[in-house]
């Protein structure tokens, strides 16, 4: 009699642990999306000057509340994670040149040259030469946007081909990429200026590419002639601190850094003969390195350490009109990396550091609810800055001229 009055209740106590189930994975979702998280416009940090108050009115895009994807886009990871899968949707094929040019010590450094499509906003001839994140080339999808929406609004564009990073180009001395060597973007940069003697340049990198051209510009002076801006997106700054805080789990970061290792080893491996061949002499040579570590190596600190090499970032000897963007859900840039353009663009008039809640790394989706659109914020961002610097030293040139007349005339 008991067992018959306790039966009904039974699926009662089911409904319970459904429902249970159902709320603990939706809050998992809620969390792992970042659904509540609002949107906003990115925090800017920069001195009150001219300049300042000119791109605030010729950027809207500094202002304007920045709208990631509603499902997914508020979530960091998911946005990292569909840049390194897809780079971006719908990528167009602009069509380019392949340069070569042959570095002192034997290596073959290649970039590609593409012509603008359209006039320029201030009818002006301006270049702008590009480098790549980690491993990176021209013919990435982000690359390819980037450069496509660049060509329509008037830009040349050279992008730098990192060595090794292209599969059907063949090392032809025992070096490829590193952290922070600046020769092969160099000498894009120079092949620029005598090819192009009129053109001005607008520097752009992207996560390691920032470094590299940060430091390229603060090696020397001569560095930033004709130079009217630079832009850098997702750097990490501080390439000690970077590897430090790699080694962590918080924000998964761990787990990037065995992702990227892997792609490092891959890239390094497919030039094995070039590297670590019996031709290769000493002291240039690989040939003392462990391969046996290599093969092994679990972090980019492990690869550093046979093959690779980090080099200081030099931002504060950068006196042309300086943009650092990074986003505050980045996984792969720390928080507290993020202290140095802060105090940067708090001592120098020529910075300005910016940050939105969102984006990930290299990611900057924009899009209504599911599908983002094939332009990200970060394409916008770049060409919107570099079009209001670009008017900003024809203001100040035309204002020097009339003031030549006026003095002429007195």
């Amino acid at each position: 009699m008991n067992a018959m009055l306790e039966t009904p209740e039974l699926p009662a106590v089911f409904d319970g642990v459904k429902l249970a189930a159902v709320a603990a994975v939706l809050y998992v979702i809620v969390r792992c999306l970042n659904l509540k998280s609002p949107t906003a416009p990115p925090d800017l940090y920069f001195q009150d000057s001219g300049l300042s108050r000119f791109l605030l009115k010729s950027c809207p895009l500094l202002t304007k509340e920045y709208i990631p994807p509603l499902i997914w886009g508020k979530s960091g990871h998911i946005q990292t994670a569909l840049y390194g899968k897809m780079g971006r949707v719908r990528s167009p094929h602009p069509y380019g040149h392949r340069k070569f040019i042959t570095m002192s010590d034997g290596a073959t450094s290649t970039f590609d040259l593409f012509e603008p499509l359209a006039e320029h906003c201030v009818g002006d001839d301006v270049t702008m030469v590009i480098c790549p994140g980690i491993a990176n080339h021209s013919e990435k999808q982000y690359i390819r946007t980037f450069v496509d929406y660049a060509q329509k609004n008037g830009y040349r564009c050279a992008v730098l081909n990192h060595l090794g990073a292209l599969p059907n180009i063949e090392l032809t001395s025992p070096r490829m990429f590193t952290y922070g060597c600046t020769w092969e973007f160099g000498a894009m940069v120079n092949y620029i200026k005598k090819t192009y003697p009129q053109t001005q340049l607008v520097v752009v990198g992207f996560s390691l590419g920032g470094n590299i051209v940060c430091k390229y510009l603060g090696e020397t002076q001569a560095n930033q002639e004709k130079v009217l801006c630079c832009v850098s997106v997702c750097q990490g700054y501080s390439a000690l601190r970077a590897q430090e805080t790699f080694m962590q789990w918080d924000q998964c970061r761990r787990f990037y850094n065995f992702l990227m290792a892997d792609n490092m080893k891959k890239i390094i491996l497919s030039h094995r003969q070039a590297l670590f061949g019996d031709h290769v002499k000493k002291p240039q040579s690989l040939e003392d390195t462990d391969l046996s570590r290599l093969y092994t190596a679990t972090s980019l600190t492990q690869i550093d350490d046979n093959v690779m090499r980090w080099v200081p970032n030099k931002c504060c000897g950068i006196y042309v009109p300086l943009m650092l963007v990074n986003a505050a859900d980045d996984p792969l840039v720390h928080e507290s990396l993020l202290t140095i353009p802060k105090s940067l663009s708090e001592k120098r008039e020529n910075v300005m550091f910016v940050l939105p809640l969102h984006g990930g790394h290299l990611g900057f989706f924009e899009g209504s609810v599911l599908f983002p659109e094939p332009l990200t914020w970060m394409d916008k961002l770049v060409v919107e800055y570099a079009n209001a610097i670009c008017q900003w030293e024809r203001n100040k040139s035309q204002c020097s001229d009339t003031e030549q007349v006026e003095a002429e005339l007195e």
